[in-house]
């Protein structure tokens, strides 16, 4: 298992990263200005982490003005409320 010793969880590309920021973003509601928006790579591990700090990340940026993110975080729901039938 990867670690960094600024304990933050580790992802070991930039497009793995990528996939979690968005997946986040599906996932969880975040309020304006908090929650991950980019990704980067640490300096002390080599690997990727999330971060809060600008700018955000472009894939990220398109699907939220796509509407792509909402349209998930809504099927995402309704996958729910079918699994606890």
């Amino acid at each position: 298992m990867l670690k960094c010793v600024s304990n933050k969880k580790v992802y070991p590309s930039k497009e793995i990263a990528e996939e979690a920021l968005i997946g986040a973003h599906t996932q969880f509601e975040y309020k304006v200005g908090s929650g991950p928006v980019a990704v980067y790579q640490c300096e002390d591990c080599g690997n990727f982490h999330l971060t809060s700090r600008p700018p955000m990340n472009q894939k990220l940026e398109q699907l939220i003005n796509e509407g792509k993110i909402q349209r998930q975080k809504e099927a995402n729901q309704w996958l729910n409320r079918i699994k606890k039938r």
